[in-house]
């Protein structure tokens, strides 16, 4: 579709005047209007180009500068546009369709005469689309960047944070390790010194109940031992072993001490303690190792009997009545172990003081046993006194 317009000079260009127009009217110049063209049917040529072809895309056609001339009812082609230099055209007007320029409004009347190349054209003003019709597209505001690099510092921090912290817990297990290892080391330690103690203790107690403690011993034996009065003689006696068969009491004493008793043929005899006074039989004697087996029908605890020898510088404890002073204690220690001579058994020697009616008491050690039965002592000499061993009179006499 293309217009037509006029010179500009008051006459019409080249063809006779409009119907209904005459007088001032018709001289008054003006522009024609428009005339529209129909587009030639299929197979038609195609007025103003080459061999009558219409223009495609592929090869566009210019219309820059089309006119019609004067009432020839034909289009032809004007001279034709001066060439864009390259680079001009971008930003100011885009690029007409089929390779055209851009027009502008007459200010005179109808119809858009060219306004000539490109580059004398004017600019659009600022804030206004560059084609009437079209929408440009908005500008995207540039992005701000620093919120993603706040981001990105705050997400380093965190890391660096979180990291410090585990290498601090992982320095706080380790000195946790450390300390328990040592406290298990200490505990260790305080368990072996704490057992070693204790094994001490264990063995000081031991010594302790094995040290010699005469009145321990005398306390413990006391109640056990008699003053025997065979006749017009006095001696001592003590409980031994187990109770008798009839339900008494076996005892042990010397036989020089109920000698006149039994050479006379009597067999009785008395035990004596404090204000009490108990009939006792003899049952029994050894005149070579000077034992007598003496049985009551009183019940009294017997005291037991060493189970080995004693040696020499082994501390002892004699009970007896000397004079006849009953629950008289002695100490000393054992000076010797005497062998039998001249028909006699052995003797152990010690050095206790004794007396006349210390004879038939018992010799005891630190462990509160028997070694022992007191005999005699040697006349004009002090601290020497000699004892039967205990386990010759059990051998006699099968009663301990």
């Amino acid at each position: 579709m293309t217009a037509g317009f006029g010179a500009g000079d008051g006459r019409p260009m080249g063809g006779a005047e409009p119907d209904g127009v005459s007088g001032s009217s018709a001289e008054r110049p003006g522009p024609l209007p428009p005339r529209i063209e129909p587009h030639p049917p299929l197979g038609a040529t195609w007025p103003g180009t080459p061999g009558g072809t219409e223009p495609t895309a592929a090869v566009p056609a210019p219309r820059t500068g089309w006119s019609a001339p004067p009432n020839s009812g034909q289009w032809s082609q004007g001279p034709a546009p001066a060439a864009v230099p390259p680079g001009q055209g971008t930003g100011t007007y885009p690029s007409a369709p089929y390779g055209t320029a851009p027009y502008a409004p007459a200010s005179h009347g109808g119809g858009y005469p060219p306004v000539g190349d490109l580059a004398s054209a004017p600019p659009f003003p600022a804030g206004q689309p560059a084609w009437p019709g079209v929408t440009p597209p908005p500008v995207q505001p540039s992005r701000r960047r620093w919120p993603v690099l706040l981001a990105a510092l705050l997400v380093v921090a965190l890391a660096a944070v979180a990291g410090l912290q585990a290498y601090q817990l992982d320095r706080l297990g380790d000195r946790l390790a450390a300390t328990d290892r040592r406290l298990a080391q200490a505990q260790d330690g305080d368990g072996t010194r704490l057992d070693g103690l204790e094994k001490r203790a264990d063995a000081l107690e031991k010594q302790a109940g094995a040290a010699f403690n005469p009145e321990a011993v005398a306390s413990a034996v006391l109640p056990s031992v008699f003053r025997v009065r065979a006749g017009q003689f006095t001696g001592s006696a003590f409980a031994v072993g187990k109770p008798a068969a009839g339900g008494g009491t076996n005892l042990f004493t010397n036989f020089h001490v109920v000698e006149s008793v039994w050479e006379a043929g009597g067999r009785e005899v008395f035990l004596e303690r404090t204000d009490q006074r108990f009939p006792a039989t003899i049952v029994k004697v050894d005149k070579t190792n000077d034992v007598a087996h003496l049985r009551t029908t009183g019940k009294f605890t017997g005291l037991v009997t060493a189970p080995t020898a004693v040696k020499s510088g082994q501390q002892i404890v004699v009970v007896g009545a000397p004079l006849g002073l009953e629950d008289s204690v002695t100490t000393g220690v054992v000076s010797a172990l005497r062998a039998a001579q001249g028909g006699s058994g052995p003797a152990i020697q010690f050095d206790a003081p004794i007396n006349p009616g210390n004879s038939g008491g018992p010799v005891i050690n630190g462990s509160k046993q028997v070694v022992g039965i007191a005999t005699a002592k040697a006349r004009d000499a002090e601290g020497i006194g000699l004892a039967v061993p205990i386990k010759v009179a059990c051998d006699g006499f099968k009663i301990c």
